[in-house]
């Protein structure tokens, strides 16, 4: 069975307000000259994703005006300050009714993830049951794709900041893990601190 990519689409979640960096949007924070938002829809891209659906939370309009996303699918997330878990849901509402069958999902703080361990996430989908993610040393983490298959009991239980995370606790046997760890470094951008990743 010859299996078509074009089937899973990119979920950047990008609603952050960046509390802990003095309340800037981390979707307009700069790296390599432009909008972090910008180098992760171009990470997805030459990942592999042909569709692309952001989901703006923080700074919405601002992101909008400043940043260049031609092709993408803009997402509000009116209640972005409840956490990740509504801007997943917020994606994955986005995606209903669209050819996509899967979501690789990623996260606008995370630049070290680059296009490799995207492409490896992309590699392995295999139909709407698919439960894929990239893993660091054997931890799992991001991108992770999940078939439409899961996508409503996802929906159920992602709340707070933990996303997916119940979700895929209760269902860990079905994932199928894909090692990144010599591609990738899943740091993320939450404090000053860690601002020096960025360039």
């Amino acid at each position: 069975m010859t299996v078509n990519k074009d089937q899973v689409a990119g979920l950047l979640l990008a609603a952050g307000g960046g509390r802990r960096l003095g309340g800037r949007p981390k979707a307009l924070l700069s790296h390599r000259g432009r909008p972090l938002v910008e180098h992760a829809v171009a990470v997805l891209r030459a990942g592999g994703c042909t569709r692309i659906h952001v989901v703006l939370g923080a700074g919405a309009d601002a992101v909008r005006e400043q940043a260049a996303l031609p092709g993408c699918v803009l997402v509000d997330n009116p209640r972005w300050e409840e956490g990740m878990g509504s801007s997943l849901r917020a994606g994955l509402d986005s995606l209903a009714g669209t050819v996509a069958r899967a979501a690789l999902v990623s996260l606008v703080d995370q630049p070290g993830i680059g296009s490799e361990a995207v492409g490896r996430i992309l590699a392995a989908y295999q139909d709407e049951k698919s439960l894929i993610s990239a893993a660091y040393e054997a931890v799992r983490g991001h991108p992770v794709l999940f078939g439409a298959a899961h996508w409503a009991g996802i929906a159920a239980t992602a709340t707070g900041d933990r996303g997916a995370r119940a979700y895929l606790k209760e269902h860990a046997e079905a994932i199928t893990l894909v090692e990144c760890g010599d591609v990738a470094r899943p740091y993320d951008i939450d404090t000053t601190e860690d601002l020096v990743h960025l360039e």
